[in-house]
């Protein structure tokens, strides 16, 4: 119930499509079952009897005399069957249009509602921290934001249009057979705690499998995921055969887990069927003596209400389906809410300061981060003042990476603290703490969108065309960009795959440079140039820097020979600190790396 509530939820803005579709659905039903006790009169008439409208059914006699009363002319049974029979074809035209209008507004509301919970479930997902993006795979957070809440659209399908159409049909039927006969009603009633009764076991297997097959998926549409993404590993590797087997041992684990759902699920429709039949004919054995014995009812009266009661199957057996349907359902929204319960970064953030800028400097102060039981940095105590280039380096590993996300706090310290102008950057809110920094890393990001709009990300009204080519112009990239077919309006494909590395680059630092960050990260942003690129993203770099404090991971430590202060990292913790001359003057690990890279790039000269 739980789940059925948080649902709701998204139901309350469009309350009035679900009103609308539950007042067309009961006129539909009443017109329906209405349309049906006329064909009373019709046998009656057929079978010469004197009183063709029966008057003993109260309400139901008067609506009948109301409707066809007019049409029964005595002596004239041909005459009164075709107006009979006229008045029948008008009320069951008149109820597909209820039904038809009751279907509109139900097929729109499951649609809006299943958009509403998607950009519900994409917007929380956004906003999570980096480390639940590490832990979940990429299959799955597609699967779940995609066909999760596809699934969970059919039980808002069930609730919104089907349940209420047979709802409405079932209990306009069951009054209507009440009226004409409370004894036999209540016999034909018997079937649904019968039914109910036996499906439960059914159902509550049926929700723990949905729910392990949904996780299955997930694991199908991860394997598709980094296939696609790695094709070039893959081939190179000649790894499709092995390709092959994870795509196909998944997809075998969900087929085999469906098929055993469906067997299951299938035992639904059968049981309920096969009970209906026997109290039917239960019924009309019963209804047969009371006709016989001529106790009340009438043979015209009693083939209606059999008509009516072998109608009440139909939606009888959806309804008992519709809990079957729904573990498909609830095991989806299961999966998107364990999402929706995951906090946001906003709601951990514990800041409560704004900042505008960085006045004095940045300090790691005793700063520890480890993941679990195993520390990726430790102590580390640095002072990078305003307008300083500070260069990490190290071997992969080290804790370059960990310790520049620090900074705009995609991760916390585990221990000591950094302080931004003196205040404890876990101090400040969130928002503007990374409004104060740019970052441009070595895999580049771009989208499937014009030049301009991935230049001004997540701004495009912010910023005119002379600041957007401003930009291009001191990244070096305005060249290569007034030379693409549509300039600065070209759609670069997905991930900028029209263009090569270095230019790909070049939009990075130009995204990053329009924002005029205080705080720059290069995260080995020039590794993976040309030298001739990167010397047009050196040169930029070397224009900008003048009065921002920007923090480089080098790979080339040709890139850094004029940072301020270079640290060099080993195992989480600063080995060594200085200028580029200081270190190579004291002879140690730096000295030996930078005398590494000397001789490969002579030997590679070579």
């Amino acid at each position: 119930m739980r789940l059925y509530r948080r649902l709701l939820v998204f139901l309350r803005p469009h309350t009035w499509r679900l009103v609308g579709n539950i007042l067309f659905n009961v006129t539909a039903a009443a017109l329906d079952g209405i349309a049906f006790t006329l064909l009373i009169p019709f046998l009656n008439t057929l079978f010469g009897m004197p009183n063709a409208i029966a008057q003993d059914m109260g309400w139901l006699t008067v609506a009948q005399d109301r409707l066809i009363g007019a049409f029964l002319v005595p002596d004239q049974p041909l005459a009164s069957l075709r107006g009979v029979i006229l008045v029948i074809i008008a009320m069951v035209a008149l109820k597909n249009v209820f039904l038809w209008a009751g279907g509109q507004l139900g097929a729109s509301l499951q649609e809006y509602l299943t958009r509403d919970l998607r950009a519900a479930v994409f917007a929380h997902m956004q906003r999570l921290p980096l480390g639940w993006f590490s832990r979940t795979k990429t299959g799955q957070i597609i699967a779940r934001i995609l066909t999760d809440t596809e699934q969970t659209k059919a039980i808002l399908a069930e609730v919104a249009t089907r349940t209420i159409q047979n709802a409405a049909q079932l209990l306009v039927t069951i009054w209507i057979l009440y009226t004409m006969s409370p004894r036999l009603t209540l016999y034909a009633l018997v079937v649904a705690p019968l039914i109910i009764g036996l499906l439960q076991p059914i159902l509550r297997k049926l929700r723990k499998g949905h729910r392990r097959l949904r996780a299955e998926y997930g694991e199908i549409t991860s394997v598709l995921q980094e296939v696609v993404s790695g094709i070039r590993l893959v081939k190179s590797f000649r790894g499709e055969a092995y390709e092959d087997g994870r795509f196909i041992g998944a997809s075998g684990r969900y087929s085999k887990g469906m098929t055993r759902i469906q067997r299951i699920a299938l035992l639904s429709g059968p049981l309920t069927e096969v009970l209906g039949t026997v109290v039917a004919v239960a019924i009309l054995w019963l209804g047969a003596q009371e006709v016989l014995g001529g106790r009340g009812m009438d043979g015209g009266t009693l083939i209606t209400f059999m008509v009516l009661v072998m109608r009440l199957l139909q939606p009888l057996k959806q309804l008992s389906q519709a809990p079957t349907i729904a573990q498909q359902s609830l095991a989806a929204a299961e999966r998107l809410f364990d999402v929706l319960d995951q906090p946001t970064e906003l709601q951990a953030d514990r800041g409560t300061r704004d900042v505008r800028g960085l006045e004095r400097e940045l300090v790691f102060d005793a700063v520890g981060f480890a993941y679990g039981d195993e520390p990726v940095l430790r102590d580390v105590s640095f002072t990078a003042r305003k307008g300083e280039v500070i260069a990490l380096v190290g071997a992969s590993g080290a804790g370059k990476s960990t310790l520049v996300d620090l900074i705009p706090r995609f991760i916390e310290p585990t221990s000591g603290r950094i302080l931004l102008d003196g205040v404890d950057t876990r101090e400040i809110k969130l928002p503007a703490l990374r409004s104060l920094t740019g970052i441009v890393s070595q895999d580049t990001v771009l989208f499937n969108d014009t030049v301009r709009a991935n230049i001004a990300y997540g701004a495009g009204e912010k910023y005119t065309q002379a600041q957007v080519e401003a930009a291009a112009r001191a990244a070096n990239a305005h060249e290569f960009i007034a030379a693409l077919p549509e300039g600065y309006d070209t759609v670069l494909g997905e991930r900028g795959t029209r263009l090569s590395g270095g230019q790909r680059q070049r939009l990075a630092i130009a995204r990053a440079l329009l924002t005029d960050p205080p705080i720059l990260i290069l995260d080995e942003a020039t590794s993976a140039l040309d030298t001739e690129s990167e010397r047009l993203v050196q040169e930029a770099l070397d224009r900008l820097l003048a009065g921002r404090t920007t923090f480089v991971i080098a790979h080339r430590l040709s890139t850094i020979v004029h940072a301020t202060q270079i640290l060099v990292m080993d195992a989480g913790q600063v080995v060594e600190r200085g200028t580029h001359d200081e270190l190579l003057a004291r002879g140690g690990a730096y000295a030996r790396l930078h005398a590494l890279q000397q001789r490969g790039e002579r030997n590679g000269d070579g």
